[in-house]
């Protein structure tokens, strides 16, 4: 089993920044990728950022120039740096990986419980 755990949501005001961070614990062989997702209130969730194991990285439009996955992650971890939040950031947001718990096995996708994010205007 593999849990996902996250952290650092809070209440920001619009213009300020937080760092979401989420570690991976369990029975873990590799992890492909690791990545955000988030899910505003009433909308369906949407991918955020990700980061694969080569450490190529990839953005959402609406977060580029704003969000960094930072390349000094621990091992299975994972952060998300986000700076000039705005209102419409107000989500929450969820850690997701692709694991392989064991040699020669599929990879398996997992989520973690999700942190909330609230930037008033």
């Amino acid at each position: 089993q593999v849990q996902l755990v996250e952290s650092g949501g809070g209440l920001v005001q619009a213009g300020g920044s937080l760092r979401l961070f989420c570690a991976a614990s369990g029975s873990i062989f590799n992890i492909n990728y690791m990545g955000w997702y988030r899910q505003a209130p009433g909308k369906q969730r949407e991918f955020v950022a990700s980061m694969y194991s080569g450490g190529t990285t990839n953005y959402a439009d609406s977060v580029k120039g704003r969000f960094t996955i930072p390349r000094d992650n621990a091992k299975n971890t994972v952060s998300l740096q986000m700076n000039s939040l705005k209102p419409e950031d107000t989500a929450v947001y969820y850690c997701n990986a692709a694991v392989r718990t064991a040699w020669g096995t599929r990879t398996d996708n997992y989520w973690g419980q999700g942190t909330q994010v609230t930037v008033s205007s």
